[in-house]
């Protein structure tokens, strides 16, 4: 695998650049991150340094896919990697910001039952140049605004893919590189107690998010597959250590699904759950995977339960859904490509479901 140029420090670059001089360094640093040019694009440098770069350091990402809605505010892209995985990228402009929902890992392990990804299966972790190259391609894409939220919550467990994640979160947090904020940041994960413990102690105010889709812990195992392995007592009792560490209260993510996770007395339990810990709640409507069978809810269902929640002192939201039209829920553009055979392989190990 070619490193990507994104995970070069300066010194690394210095000694690339080994033979030019001096200022070139300054030049490719800062056509790299002030200006978010591809190396084939850093006009200042002379035309053969910016051929050798593109040759030595080749982009990671192949669009596959690209697809705009809601007048352009949302685009999806599905990229190809240099081994045939695919994975999906999110860009989602909003009048105060503009943010990129990325991926972490090709494919999923977690087995959430109402998600594409997750029922496509796993194919590999991520390297750092990877997650950062999904910023930077979303920067570029973003141009003229300048791009202000980054969310882990595309394909993949981020905590599962930990080492790479933070070190791709440590760049674009750099003051010299992409210099985004931490409190910009939002990492999702369905919970991994120990790796959420780690990540409070990294000096790092993220946002963490828990993908918790149920109030009990039967509902939770039937839903997310993986919730076996790590009880829900030892994740709240993870994220009230973040906010003890952090100051930064938890939001809780939960997927509406019609009659099965929607209803009064899942909102009541789902009231006393928050009283034990300072979280928030973003209440998401299922977007409709083909094949899966869990529905959209309906709307009076939906406030409904954020009633019962503000009832009872829990500051709830109900996110606005993007990019129905274009398939954004995560996993379900690229589960698409990966079934049109005659322009995608299937990578190895991720085995499709039977649809219809």
């Amino acid at each position: 695998m070619v490193p990507s140029v994104y995970e070069l420090q300066s010194a690394d670059l210095a000694l690339h650049l080994a033979g030019e001089p001096r200022y070139r360094v300054g030049q490719v640093w800062h056509g790299l991150w002030s200006e978010g040019r591809d190396v084939a694009d850093i006009t200042t440098v002379p035309k053969a340094l910016r051929q050798r770069l593109a040759a030595e350091f080749p982009p990671a990402l192949e669009v596959v896919n690209d697809v705009s809605s809601d007048l352009g505010a949302t685009r999806k892209w599905v990229f190809r990697l240099h081994d045939g995985a695919t994975i999906e990228t999110v860009l989602m402009g909003y009048a105060d910001r503009v943010t990129v929902c990325i991926s972490s890992q090709a494919g999923c392990a977690m087995g959430c039952t109402f998600c594409a990804t997750g029922q496509a299966g796993f194919s590999r972790q991520l390297s750092i140049g990877e997650v950062i190259e999904q910023v930077m391609f979303a920067a570029r894409a973003a141009a003229p605004r300048r791009l202000s939220n980054v969310v882990f919550m595309g394909m993949g467990e981020p905590l599962a893919n930990y080492a790479n994640v933070i070190q791709a979160i440590r760049v674009m947090h750099d003051p010299g590189c992409f210099n985004i904020g931490a409190r910009k940041i939002t990492l999702s994960t369905v919970g991994v107690p120990a790796k959420m413990r780690e990540l409070a102690n990294e000096n790092l105010p993220l946002n963490l998010a828990i993908s918790l889709h149920a109030p009990n812990e039967e509902l939770r195992k039937q839903l997310i597959p993986w919730a076996e392995h790590f009880a829900l007592d030892d994740i709240l009792a993870a994220a009230r250590y973040y906010f003890d560490q952090t100051g930064r209260e938890v939001t809780l993510e939960y997927i509406l699904l019609a009659g099965v996770n929607d209803q009064v007395p899942h909102a009541k339990e789902l009231a006393k759950l928050c009283k034990t810990l300072r979280a928030n709640v973003n209440l998401i409507r299922y977007n409709a995977v083909e094949g899966l069978p869990f529905a959209r809810p309906k709307s009076d269902d939906v406030l409904r339960f954020q009633d019962v929640l503000k009832t009872a002192g829990v500051n709830a939201h109900v996110r606005k859904s993007r990019g129905r039209d274009i398939d954004a829920a995560c996993g379900q553009l690229r589960r698409k490509k990966l079934e049109e055979q005659s322009e995608i392989a299937v990578p190895e190990g991720v085995s499709l479901p039977v649809v219809g």
